[in-house]
């Protein structure tokens, strides 16, 4: 009988950290230990370091609830090619609890592609998050703070932008009221909570590189503007350096391995959805000087995701992709193709060929911006061989190269297939580039993306969206890439449109300007910044044993 994902983890023969960093030649006084197999690693840790790696994207089709395994196959192709006598060093974000305790569970591969220890890596880690949530709010104190004390900043109370986050879903927080019970309480205000992982904070540490950079892009996170219309940034309440110590640990990359003791850097964690998408640059580069191969992961399908890899992390931090995987499972096409989600276990020969639509849209997405791609066809127990020969001659009809991946129950020895088709991928030429030129207005990016990635008719903006779009302008936000908040389920911004929809457009109802993460942030649809918990939550299976055995985490 197959073991559960935790099973594995738990019985895994793990490395000390500081063996595992030294095969990436860092010395042991260059790591900070959390414990025996977590640790962070200083700046000095790649002084000094030349190699350039490959860096090589793993993004997915639109998926199912469950997800599509994007990191397990990232974890599994990471150690295939460890296998292969090849250094690599895979580059994940950092679970939410949100997720973990909500839909999804935990989220550090499964099987025997997992990084370790999982547990720790699901359950706070090294307390990035924290740090993260702590430092939103304590701003979020020191405005309210400073219009109890008399507003000198003249701030007008609604028009206060900084929400407060927490990284739990939490349905009931997505609008308060603070300040009640009298004035010695505060003054009264709406407001309301987002998820940590979508606060703009998240986003800065995620794109920062270094503690100085941080330290300048906090101080310019928009709080409000004043009763004049003037924008407020955080500097101007003289809360940059409070903030910053906050990170003093937590923009550090973080330093785990997988089941197979191939090195793994987990830093950050947005969402795909409603932020970027991406872990830290500082790992990614950390990554790419210490080894000659990188694979790394962006949330969600490619439309999400992968678009905001290339468009913001990469423009960004000048990175250049080698080599993108497109993650495709049996399931999640017959979903597109229109079999619901409680008979995916079934063959079904013509769904998977008209949910094939799907996986054609995000390989010619890939194409666009010059970078060459492969498909991994994650191999799951209820696949029948028809279905998986019929995928694969989808993919050569595409002109796709196709290899299966069953890393989840083989790790990195069911990976060399495809680790070998990443190699072929990486020998062509990459000629990577952005979709949009990020000089053009941020209407017309967003029409861009929306036309071009998601095969929408063009966009439409709600009257607060235009209105908006002009405060961008007075903001000196409009040279700046865009990052679109839409659901993951469908390249339009309704979840029920599945497949390679047609003849819609993209509602655009708000514009958020995140002046320190560098972007602009688009709300399409009905998509939130703070989630709500499903009927059965996560959280409800799962418990603790006295002697510290966890179940139900995974």
């Amino acid at each position: 009988m197959m073991k559960s994902d935790v099973e594995i983890a738990r019985v895994a023969r793990l490395r000390p950290i500081a063996e595992i960093a030294k095969t990436l030649g860092i010395a042991e006084e260059h790591i900070e230990p959390y414990g025996r197999y977590k640790a962070k690693l200083t700046p000095e840790a790649l002084a000094g370091a030349e190699k350039n790696g490959k860096l090589i994207l793993v993004t997915a089709i639109n998926p199912t609830p469950a997800g599509e395994g994007k990191t397990t196959t990232s974890v599994g192709l990471a150690d295939a090619l460890h296998q292969q006598g090849k250094k690599t060093v895979v580059a994940l974000r950092e679970p939410s609890l949100g997720p973990c305790f909500g839909m999804k569970g935990g989220a550090a591969g499964g099987g025997y592609a997992q990084v370790v220890p999982m547990e720790d890596i699901n359950l706070h880690f090294t307390g990035d998050f924290h740090a993260i949530t702590t430092a939103h709010n304590l701003l979020a104190a020191l405005i309210d703070n400073h219009i109890f004390q008399g507003n000198a900043l003249d701030l007008d109370v609604n028009r206060i932008v900084w929400k407060r986050v927490l990284d739990i879903n939490d349905r009931a927080l997505r609008h308060v009221v603070t300040g009640l019970g009298g004035r010695v309480h505060g003054i009264p205000r709406e407001s309301g909570f987002d998820i940590t992982v979508a606060s703009e904070m998240m986003a800065i540490l995620c794109l920062a590189d270094g503690l100085a950079d941080m330290k300048r892009r906090l101080g310019r996170i928009l709080i409000g503007y004043t009763r004049g219309g003037c924008p407020v940034h955080a500097e101007e309440l003289g809360a940059t350096g409070a903030l910053t110590l906050l990170f003093k640990d937590a923009i550090k990359p973080n330093l785990v391995q997988t089941i197979e003791g191939t090195p793994a850097l987990i830093h950050g964690g947005p969402f795909a959805n409603i932020a970027h998408g991406c872990s830290s640059v500082m790992g990614t580069k950390y990554a790419l000087k210490c080894a000659d191969y990188v694979v790394t992961e962006a949330g969600f399908g490619a439309d999400l995701g992968a678009e905001k890899f290339f468009d913001i992390k990469c423009r960004l931090a000048g990175l250049k992709p080698d080599a993108v995987v497109i993650v495709a499972t049996v399931r999640a096409l017959k979903m597109n193709g229109g079999v619901p989600k409680d008979a995916l276990g079934t063959e079904n020969l013509d769904a998977l060929k008209k949910g094939a639509a799907n996986l054609e849209k995000h390989i010619e997405n890939i194409g666009k911006f010059g970078v060459p791609a492969v498909v991994a066809v994650n191999v799951f127990p209820t696949d029948t061989e028809a279905e998986l020969l019929l995928l694969e001659e989808l993919c050569a009809r595409l002109g796709a190269k196709c290899a299966r991946s069953e890393v989840w129950a083989k790790g990195g020895a069911g990976g060399l297939a495809l680790a070998d088709a990443v190699e072929e991928a990486i020998a062509k030429p990459s000629n990577f580039h952005p979709i949009y030129d990020e000089k053009k207005s941020i209407a017309e990016k967003i029409e861009m993306i929306a036309r071009e990635i998601y095969g929408a008719d063009g966009a439409d903006f709600t009257p607060e969206a235009k209105k908006q779009l002009a405060e961008m302008e007075t903001l000196g936000m409009t040279e700046t890439p865009v990052c679109m908040a839409k659901t993951q389920y469908s390249f339009s911004d309704n979840p029920a449109l599945l497949g390679r929809p047609t003849g819609f457009r993209i509602t655009v109802r708000e514009l958020r300007a995140s002046c320190g993460a560098g972007f602009v942030v688009a709300l399409t649809g009905n998509i939130l910044t703070m989630p709500g918990l499903p009927k059965v939550p996560a959280a409800m299976g799962m418990d603790i044993t006295e002697d510290g055995v966890i179940t139900g985490l995974f």
